[in-house]
C-alpha cells in the first residue's frame, strides 16, 4: 500500500477498518500482505490505502458496490484472516462502510 488511490468518479464505497494491535507479529504482516494481494483481484475492488503507527492502524479499501464488499467479506481466505484477527492480532477494531458521493484530488505538478 503506497500512495493515494486514484478512484473513479463517485459514487463508490469505502470500507474503513481501524484497528488496535496486540503485542507481537504472530504472522500478521504476512497475512496482511496476502489479503491486500487477494482483495486486489476481487471483482469491484478499486484500491486500498493504509497506515499503521505502532498499535493503531487504519486501512481504507474502495469498492464499486455493496455487493462487492459483501463478496469480499465472505471470501473463505478473508474469513480465516478475520478469525485470526479476532483471536490473536487485534485488541479492538471497528469497521465502517461509507458511500462516497464527492471527491477531490490534488497533486503537485513537478
Amino acid at each position: 500500500m503506497s500512495g493515494i488511490v486514484r478512484t473513479p468518479e463517485p459514487p463508490y464505497y469505502a470500507v474503513i477498518f481501524s484497528s488496535q494491535r496486540t503485542e507481537g507479529d504472530h504472522g500478521y504482516q504476512v497475512m496482511a500482505s496476502k489479503m491486500v494481494e487477494l482483495a486486489s483481484k476481487q471483482k469491484g475492488f478499486l484500491g486500498v490505502e493504509g497506515v499503521r503507527d505502532g498499535e493503531l492502524g487504519i486501512t481504507v479499501s474502495y469498492w464499486d458496490s455493496l455487493e462487492s464488499i459483501k463478496e469480499w467479506k465472505e471470501h473463505v481466505a478473508h474469513q480465516v484472516a478475520q478469525d485470526k484477527g479476532k483471536a490473536e492480532w487485534y485488541s479492538a477494531f471497528s469497521l465502517r462502510v461509507c458511500k462516497v458521493e464527492r471527491q477531490r484530488f490534488f497533486e503537485m505538478v513537478k
